[in-house]
């Protein structure tokens, strides 16, 4: 049986193979439950005891070599299939590593979440928009200092049309085709010509909302944006309004929200004031709603704005603006529990 078995060995060794139904004849010529090294076995048990152990130990070897050859032969075939010679069959097959979500994604989906849960639909506008949707339905005087090439990003050939500076001019195309009740968050891209630094991008992104009905009052934003800040930064979140001007709103404020990372007592982040500003807000400017064909003598508007790199900031402490748009995967890598 030993030469049957060397015999055998040296056929297995010299097998060939042009297609795959010729490796699955080979396969079931000899590892079949009728092949032949299924049938050494079988004859196993007339082998005399003395010689057993170094049978046993031949046929299994026969075995493996067989597998062994079959399995090789099936990876020719498929590298020959598909014609590239520089596979690696006995590379270590590592796993595909997956992407993770943007920061500022996790911080806008988290806000537009909390929006939702208070009635806010989501509104979206192009970002290549025309001087009226940006600035004069929006209150802008003609001399404003924003409608500035220094400020700006103007289309060279139609001096009318810009890369928006605010998403408000989402909400000016929702009013203009919807009659109040309007409750909408308008999320997107926004352009400004400023000089790139570690504070400042010449572009970032937006959340603003708006909300128009009868009988709106500052109190319902101050509640809402109360509401906000404890959701986004924690139960024990405290807010506080600063007088202040845009021309959309009359009257306006600066949001402040109790510094996240002292919780108000004062630090290098607060400037040890305890309080960081995260947003813009006011009521809806009279001029506004009548530009936008709603009627001032009944409804009255709401309506907030906040940099959601700001908010990042506020969230995970990210120093450098320009993190966020230099695809750096070691930076990204580390919100991946976030997602």
């Amino acid at each position: 049986m030993i030469e049957k078995i060397a015999k055998m060995l040296g056929e297995v060794e010299a097998l060939r193979a042009e297609s795959l139904d010729e490796i699955e004849a080979l396969r079931i010529k000899y590892l079949s439950k009728k092949g032949e090294i299924t049938a050494l076995m079988a004859d196993f048990r007339n082998v005399p005891a003395d010689q057993k152990k170094e049978i046993g130990i031949k046929i299994n070897e026969l075995k493996n070599k067989a597998l062994e050859k079959i399995n090789a032969l099936k990876d020719e075939f498929a590298v020959a299939e598909t014609g590239n010679d520089d596979l690696d069959i006995t590379r270590t097959a590592y796993p595909v590593a997956l992407g993770t979500r943007h920061p500022l994604t996790i911080v806008k989906n988290e806000i537009i979440d909390i929006f939702a849960r208070l009635g806010f639909s989501l509104a979206e506008g192009p970002e290549v928009e025309d001087d009226w949707h940006v600035f004069s339905s929006m209150n802008f005087a003609e001399d404003h200092p924003a409608r500035d090439m220094q400020d700006t990003f103007f289309v060279e050939a139609h001096p009318d049309i810009i890369l928006r500076t605010h998403t408000s001019s989402v909400q000016s195309r929702v009013m203009e085709k919807q009659q109040p009740p309007v409750r909408v968050l308008c999320p997107g891209r926004v352009y400004r010509n400023e000089a790139i630094s570690a504070r400042a991008h010449c572009f970032f992104h937006q959340v603003e909302g708006l909300y128009v009905d009868e009988n709106v009052s500052f109190t319902d934003l101050m509640q809402v944006l109360l509401l906000f800040s404890k959701e986004m930064f924690g139960e024990d979140t405290q807010i506080r309004m600063r007088p202040s001007y845009f021309p959309f709103t009359e009257p306006s404020a600066e949001m402040d929200v109790s510094c996240t990372l002292c919780k108000g007592k004062g630090c290098a982040m607060c400037k040890g004031s305890g309080w960081l500003e995260i947003l813009g807000c006011g009521m809806v400017h009279p001029q506004v709603l009548e530009a936008n064909g709603i009627d001032s003598t009944k409804y009255k508007g709401y309506a907030f704005g906040m940099g959601i790199e700001r908010i990042a900031n506020l969230k995970y402490q990210v120093k450098d603006l320009r993190l966020f748009s230099e695809n750096d995967k070691r930076f990204l890598e580390e919100f991946e529990a976030a997602n």
